[in-house]
């Protein structure tokens, strides 16, 4: 259907967003779709807090709806401490005017957390465009074939998405510089790829640092000669009057410019005593207002003792902001949070919410700075550094809406500063700006400041260390997955190390970590944690964050021996309670996914140092039974928490993977007005017999279960029951390859993926030759699931019947997966294709060839840069073959990452990965013929 979105900017800038266009914004169009190549994109984009920087995401759409040529994704980056990303109410609101125009679906939409987060829209059709928004740790993580909290299987498939064809736009630059240099990095160690091999059939990676602030007090010219974008002319030249209300967009910017903010600065006596009082009085002084009334703090310690005082005083009035709180409670914070929606915009509250009456008080921390689009009446706040200042002030009278908007800074004598603290110096140099501003905190006033004065009171850079082409291949390794000599955590690359900023944990409650057992690993191997983590990824919304030595104290508190202050039944039930706990599993997940499972006496029973030293960008997995959350933060004295891993929901609301425990009716969910049911991703069996299930016999069929129904509903270490079936809808899953909601056969299946290879790759713009050699890959992909020992692991009862897909369990007899050997069937696809499709592979050129070989080795994450033994095909073929398969599969990685790049290959092995993945989660209807009854 024909798009109905006007040829002319301005008018389309309005059908998507409801507003007309500011003049830069018209300005960075003309940019997006002028011939001059080497200035479309700018590196360096630097607009004012509160002008609309998020619309230039409406921009670029707008710009390639007319024909430009841009990336295909665009990759919306903020700082981690941000809690809500509300870029994606933006993105929700053009999709949608987008979507009422005409109907189609358009772009993907994918977030760090919230409704679309991690839904995998973006990574099912290269060829779709597609917004993502994520944190510098989400995006970073992946950038680097390293993505937290997903499998080794799938990070090459999230680099290439991320580091090909994709404009990254980084969100206040300034407050991480280590990864805006890491993203330069990478632009120019792809542009150095291009030069030595030859360019790619499709763009790289384009990188904009989006900014009002600049770390440097030079032009940052590019290569090319450009100047960073910025405002326009007209919008640096105050009108001489701005009528009420404004008339025209202009007389929006210089409203929002010159928003009145008047700045009060006060003294404090003694700041580490004293401050959360004096910032308490402040505060108090505007109770009888009935306004919004936000409160910053720098620590943690100082905005609880601020909320305690102020909910004392104003019961169900005040509402937390922290980078500690966990996601699920800070998602609930923002969807329906009274309180918090009174310092919303109107357009960004949730529908039929009912605002708190009265004065209302918000307490943050830095993770209210950056990101969230709040506007309060008045703010109070202490001191911090200047960039951090800006952001605050950024959050006051955000519109101009109002002229009497006030700011109260508490800050310390200026000769009572402790020297010895790393900050010291530049939270001195800014209260020195503040007093220059004398009392006008607007935007155009903070503009005006010297330069150099600001850049001295910026927080002190980080060290930042230099990623090298070394360390890329090293990253790009993701098939080892072992500790590897020179392949270093990627964490100090996306943040600089920052002696001064303490190291942080995540923390989450899961109940498999009670409920699978040292017996169950040891009988599943001991990866089975790791394999159970990726089937079911901890998403965003399940973590909390806080500092290291403070998760290490409230793991300390949850098996420390009661205080003698108790007495009786609760002193005993405090020391059950602490006995328990000492006993109960934890789980312990690094960087690179690998999981200790230990108990947490064992754990907290080694040296101090050592222990916080693991716990230090790592995740704490507890079960919910030890308690230690309270209100969405750590608290070892709470006996409470909660496991919300099914709690990951869509658009709708409705859940996006549930588990159930024996016979309970497979999960269903709501698809374009049909009910449909979620695929099986694992079934648990909690009290495994060790004859439960036959070997099939000769004839291929399985004998029933050993054991009873009875028996298997009295089961000692399950509270729930024996069998924990883990449900997801298929296009949520990490890996498709269960989640068809049938069997599928092998032919059907095949021309699923050969018709999906076929649709993407003639929407990209890719030579016949490599067209071609993609479609072959598919063709032969899945050759090596025709296999006796493949087909019985996924419980074929007719084994010498191929299919594809085991389908999930349907009523009466049922196909049981099962792991029977290590064998990979895309390795036995590689010896297969190269025993008996010889003349088509001699067909092609060398580097064709390798191109198909590669594609179906690589379908499913192996082969970067090797296949374990283990998964030798010994059904068909000898040792030697075997081992001569597996070394040129190790050649030809390296020879096509030369010619692609790191990010290139990864990029070339998606287009095969995301029809599989899309043909097994979706697959095209079944004819009767093929129907298949277990």
């Amino acid at each position: 259907m024909p798009s109905k979105l006007s040829t002319d900017f301005a008018v389309a800038f309005q059908q998507l967003t409801g507003l007309a266009p500011f003049p830069w914004q018209e300005d960075l169009y003309r940019r997006f779709i002028s011939d001059d190549t080497s200035g479309r994109i700018p590196s360096v984009c630097r607009i004012p807090t509160g002008l609309g920087k998020t619309s230039l995401i409406a921009v670029w759409w707008i710009a390639r709806q007319h024909g430009a040529s841009l990336p295909r994704r665009l990759v919306y980056v903020v700082n981690r401490r941000t809690v809500v990303d509300q870029t994606t109410s933006e993105v929700e609101r053009i999709w949608q005017k987008m979507h009422a125009l005409d109907g189609g679906e358009h772009f993907a939409i994918s977030t760090l957390r919230g409704q679309y987060a991690d839904n995998r829209q973006w990574l099912a059709n290269p060829s779709r465009p597609a917004v993502i928004c994520g944190t510098v740790d989400m995006i970073g993580s992946r950038l680097l074939f390293s993505g937290y909290r997903i499998g080794f299987k799938s990070r090459p498939l999230h680099a290439g998405f991320l580091g090909q064809d994709a404009l990254i736009v980084h969100d206040e630059a300034h407050l991480e510089p280590a990864f805006q240099k890491l993203l330069e990095t990478i632009q120019d160690e792809q542009q150095k790829e291009r030069e030595r091999n030859g360019d790619l059939p499709w763009p790289g990676m384009h990188v904009m640092a989006l900014s009002a602030t600049a770390r440097s007090n030079a032009k940052n010219v590019n290569s090319e000669g450009h100047q960073p974008f910025e405002l326009t002319r007209k919008e640096n030249s105050p009108p001489n009057v701005i009528p009420e209300p404004p008339t025209e967009p202009i007389h929006h910017v210089w409203r929002r410019l010159k928003a009145k903010k008047t700045l009060r600065l006060h003294a404090c006596d003694d700041e580490k005593k004293k401050l959360a009082v004096d910032v308490v009085e402040r505060a108090l002084q505007y109770k009888d207002s009935g306004k919004a009334i936000l409160v910053f703090l720098r620590t943690v310690e100082d905005a609880m003792s601020t909320i305690g005082s102020l909910e004392s005083e104003f019961p169900g009035q005040v509402a937390p902001l922290t980078g500690t709180m966990r996601g699920y409670e800070r998602d609930r914070l923002v969807q329906g949070n009274p309180v918090f929606a009174r310092f919303m915009p109107e357009s960004d509250r949730p529908k039929n919410i009912t605002l708190a009456k009265g004065t209302v008080y918000l307490v943050c921390t830095s993770a209210g700075e950056v990101g969230v689009n709040l506007s309060a009446d008045h703010m109070v706040c202490d001191l911090t550094t200047f960039d951090s200042m800006t952001q605050r002030l950024g959050r006051v009278n955000r519109f101009g809406d109002h002229n009497d908007a006030g700011v109260d800074v508490v800050h310390p004598n200026p000769d009572s500063f402790d020297e010895k603290h790393p900050l010291a110096l530049a939270r001195k140099a800014t209260l020195a700006l503040l007093k220059h501003l004398h009392g006008d905190a607007s935007p155009k006033a903070l503009g005006e400041l010297p330069a150099d004065s600001c850049i001295a009171a910026f927080s002190p850079e980080p060290s930042i260390l230099p990623a090298t082409d070394i360390l890329f291949d090293a990253w790009a390794l993701t098939t080892i997955l072992d500790k590897l000599p020179g392949r270093p955590p990627v964490a100090p690359y996306l943040h600089g190390v920052a002696e001064w900023e303490p190291k942080r944990t995540n923390v989450a409650w899961r109940d498999e970590v009670e409920l699978i057992t040292d017996e169950l690993i040891e009988r599943e191997g001991g990866n089975f944690p790791r394999e159970l983590l990726a089937d079911y990824p901890l998403k965003p919304h399940e973590l909390l964050s806080d500092r290291s030595d403070r998760v290490y104290g409230a793991l300390q508190t949850l098996i420390a021996e009661p205080s003698k202050s108790l007495k009786g039944e609760k002193h005993q039930a405090a020391l059950d309670r602490a006995q328990k706990n000492t006993q109960t599993h934890v789980w312990l997940i690094d960087e690179s996914g690998s999981v200790m499972v230990t108990t947490l006496g064992k754990l907290l029973d080694d040296d101090k140092k050592r222990v916080i030293a693991w716990l230090e960008d790592s995740t704490v997995l507890l079960a919910p039974s030890v308690g230690g959350l309270s209100e969405g933060m750590l608290d070892p004295m709470s006996s409470d928490a909660d496991d919300v891993a099914d709690h990951w929901l869509d658009e709708n609301n409705q859940p996006r993977r549930q588990r159930v425990w024996d016979d309970a009716p497979p999960p269903t969910y709501e698809d374009n007005g049909s009910t449909k049911l979620m695929a099986l991703i694992r079934t648990i069996d909690l009290n495994p017999l060790s004859d439960e299930i036959a070997e099939p016999n000769q004839e291929g069929e399985l004998e029933r279960e050993v054991a009873s129904e009875l028996e298997s509903n009295q089961i000692s270490n399950s509270r729930q029951g024996r069998f924990w079936h883990w449900f997801a809808r298929p296009r949520d899953t990490e890996d498709a390859t269960r989640a068809s909601s049938r069997p599928i056969t092998w032919d059907h299946h095949t021309h699923d993926v050969v018709t999906r290879t076929t649709e993407i790759v003639q929407e990209l713009d890719l030579s016949e030759d490599l067209e071609q050699a993609i479609i072959l890959a598919a063709e032969l992909h899945d050759l090596g699931k025709q296999r006796i020992i493949w087909q019985r692991s996924i419980g074929n009862p007719n084994p010498s019947d191929w299919h594809a897909k085991p389908g999930k369990p349907t009523h009466g007899a049922r196909w049981r997966p099962r792991h029977l050997s290590n064998y990979r069937h895309e390795f036995g696809s590689l010896l297969d294709v190269e025993e008996e499709h010889a003349a088509k592979l001699a067909a092609l050129s060398d580097e064709m060839r390798d191109v198909v070989l590669h594609l179906i080795a690589s379908h499913h994450g192996y082969a970067r840069p090797h296949f374990p033994p283990e998964a030798y095909d010994h059904e068909r073929y000898d040792t030697q073959q075997n081992q001569h398969a597996a070394h040129d599969a190790m050649r030809r990685y390296a020879r096509l990452q030369r010619r692609y790049g790191r990010w290139g290959l990864a990029y070339l092995e998606s287009l095969l990965r995301a029809a599989d993945w899309a043909a097994s989660a979706e697959p095209s209807p079944v004819p009767t013929t093929h129907e298949v009854k277990a």
